[in-house]
């Protein structure tokens, strides 16, 4: 796994946000980022209430990724909060000069070929999505990361299956409810 270090598109974010990080964000940051830069795959939990700043985080993450050139995945288990995410992380994620997509099941025809194109041909730096993530035809250039929002929801199969999607991609779930299993997995 190349190491992936944190540049200009996580120093961009920082400075467009109107409010300074927590020091807790920073610190899981910089976990992370010691992660990634390891150069061996990162199997990571995040753990914190609604709204402590999990998804700010993770986007901190993917642009570390995008900056290294590699693209991301982000998994929400469903639409609503698929496109809630886009509608946050699409705008902080731009002004850094990236590329965000959303892929759901109400994504059809041309509208949806399009995307995965742009996806595959690495136009695309991350993806948000939800189950459709999974589909034999969502195919990406470089998976180099992959966050499943509310891991809870999602089986230790279909994780597999996104991540296959990638050679050896870091993994990041997170979840204001950690189940037993996943804290196994993630030590291990």
């Amino acid at each position: 796994v190349p190491p992936r270090r944190p540049g200009r598109f996580t120093a961009e974010l920082e400075e467009s946000l109107p409010f300074q990080l927590t020091h807790d964000q920073l610190q899981v940051g910089q976990e992370i980022e010691n992660d990634l830069a390891s150069g061996v795959p990162m199997n990571r939990l995040v753990q914190g209430e609604v709204g402590s700043g999990k998804t700010l985080v993770a986007l901190r993450a993917m642009l570390t990724v995008a900056d290294s050139g590699g693209q991301a995945a982000f998994l929400a288990p469903t639409e609503v909060l698929a496109r809630q995410h886009a509608e946050t992380m699409a705008p902080l994620a731009e002004k850094a000069g990236l590329r965000v997509g959303l892929l759901t099941g109400r994504e059809k025809g041309k509208p949806r070929e399009l995307l995965l194109a742009a996806r595959a041909a690495g136009e695309i730096d991350i993806l948000i999505g939800t189950h459709a993530l999974f589909s034999p035809d969502v195919t990406f250039k470089d998976l180099a990361f992959v966050v499943i929002d509310e891991q809870h929801r999602f089986g230790v199969h279909q994780r597999l299956r996104l991540t296959a999607k990638g050679i050896s991609p870091h993994m990041l779930v997170m979840t204001a409810t950690p189940i037993p299993r996943t804290l196994v997995l993630a030590a291990f």
